[in-house]
């Protein structure tokens, strides 16, 4: 499921700054490893794509490797991982190392999920850039992610 309505030509510049239109915020939802529940990622990528962002969906089974190739791929600000395996810590570790291998430290790294409060310090230690709650509301999420890109001073 790819939910998408690109603006911008797609070729962006030599400094790592997103090439689509500057007040539209791209965020790629992905679900990394073994997690086989894809339910909660669908309805996060719906809100999202509800409240004005373009979101693309990698599907399920996808390596670290996998998903920062996609965000580079498709020009992202955020990527937005939800996981309930509990093997969330050593992936999210990855998933920052290649995006740091990559160049790519510029696209933020959002974690939601079952995730114990235990373990942010860990995931926000290795590269995350915010963790959203299990319990979360919608407008949370949204808000979470604009901020974020906000902050970064992309809209």
């Amino acid at each position: 499921m790819t939910e998408t309505n690109r603006t911008g030509d797609g070729l962006g510049d030599d400094a790592g700054t997103p090439s689509h239109a500057a007040d539209t915020i791209r965020v790629l939802v992905a679900k990394l490893g073994l997690d086989g529940h894809d339910r909660g990622a669908k309805v996060v990528a719906r809100i999202l794509r509800d409240a004005g962002m373009e979101v693309v969906y990698t599907g399920l089974y996808k390596s670290p490797k996998d998903v920062v190739a996609a965000a580079i791929q498709e020009d992202v600000d955020v990527i937005g991982v939800s996981l309930l395996s509990g093997s969330h810590v050593p992936l999210f570790r990855e998933l920052c190392r290649c995006l740091r291998e990559e160049g790519a430290e510029h696209v933020l790294v959002v974690a939601g999920g079952v995730i114990p409060e235990l373990d942010y310090p860990a995931l926000l230690e290795c590269g995350v850039d915010a963790i959203v709650p299990q319990e979360a509301r919608a407008e949370v999420i949204v808000t979470a992610i604009a901020d974020l890109v906000a902050a970064r001073g992309r809209i």
